[in-house]
Parts: C-alpha cells; structure tokens; sequence
C-alpha cells in the first residue's frame, strides 16, 4: 500500500472519529444524563444528516443513490443509528414522544402539511428534508411561511435510540490509525 493511500485512509479515519466520535450512547442513568445524552445522539444524528444534503428528491427513495423522499430521507438517517422507521411520515407520527414546538432539539421529527410532510430538527429554527421533486435535500426555516402555516408537531425519537446507537464503524480506530502511520511504505 503507498504511503500516499495510507494518509488518505488515515485522514478518513480520523473525520469519520471526528465526525460521530468513538464511544457508545447509553439511556442507562439519571433523567439529566440521559437528557444529555439524548441530545448528544440528536447532534450525531443531524451530523450524518448534513452529509446528505444535495441528494435529488426521489418519491419512494430511500438510499443516496436512488435519492429520498420525506420520509426515506428520515428512515435512511435513523437507520445509520440501528433504528428501523416505516418509509410513511404518517406513520412516523404515531412513534416517539411528542415535543411541543418550543422544545425541540436536535434529531426530532418535525410534521407538516396534514402530516404528509416530515423533517429533522437541526436546531437553531431550521430542519433538514428532502422536499418534493425538482429539489434536493435541503435545510430549510421552520417558520418559513409555507411551513409554518402547516406544522403539525414533532416527535422525539432521540431517547429510544439513545439505547439503540451502534453507528457501523469499529470500536476501537486507534490500532487501525497507528498501523497506517508506521506500516513500512
């Protein structure tokens, strides 16, 4: 392997750590624990989520490569953290915890337009979604005219999946990191 092909797979390595960290959420403790750790598995969640912004609105789509529609865009994201949703915001909207607009955080599901329409909270007023066709995923403000005229609420999954993260990645990176640094060229 050239050492040119090892910095690469080095400098992927330690994004990836960087990006969704090398240890594992638990529910396990107190209510402020878990609240914390909660939000810690929203951010991670909305993390992943940003990668997949520019992805093509795709009615049915559930993959980067086949493009998303709403709920394929959510389902897709979820399932990156071991939760498995239906591919139907109206069913989303029977899951979960509700969340009353003045408390979201990051990583709810936020419903609009008769519940047809579902996003992730990213926080600061904004989601991230896969709108309709001619579009792609995008972030967009919740009190934007249209969609604030339609929400319905929010769901919180965060809590559940706090028990459940298991992103695909090995536990440990470090041997991995230390072999590509000192592996002869």
């Amino acid at each position: 392997m050239s050492s040119q092909i090892r910095l690469l797979v080095l400098v992927l390595v330690l994004a990836y750590v960087t990006a969704f960290g090398t240890g594992r959420a638990s529910a396990s403790g107190s209510n402020s624990k878990s609240s914390s750790r909660s939000s810690g598995v929203g951010l991670k969640i909305t993390r992943f989520a940003r990668h997949l912004l520019g992805i093509p609105y795709r009615y049915g789509g559930s993959t980067p490569n086949s493009g998303f529609d709403c709920s394929g865009f959510v389902r897709f994201v979820y399932s990156h953290f071991g939760v498995t949703l239906p591919h139907s915001s109206y069913a989303d909207f029977d899951l979960g915890t509700r969340v009353s607009r003045g408390n979201l955080r990051p990583g709810d599901l936020v419903f609009f337009d008769g519940v047809g329409h579902v996003g992730l909270y990213i926080g600061n007023g904004r989601f991230i979604h896969a709108p309709h066709t001619g579009l792609r995923v995008m972030v967009t403000n919740i009190n934007d005219a249209w969609y604030a005229a339609r929400y319905d609420g929010a769901r919180r999954m965060a809590v559940k999946v706090a028990a459940k993260v298991r992103p695909h990645r090995p536990k440990d990176l470090a041997p991995l990191a230390r072999w590509l640094l000192h592996a002869k060229h």
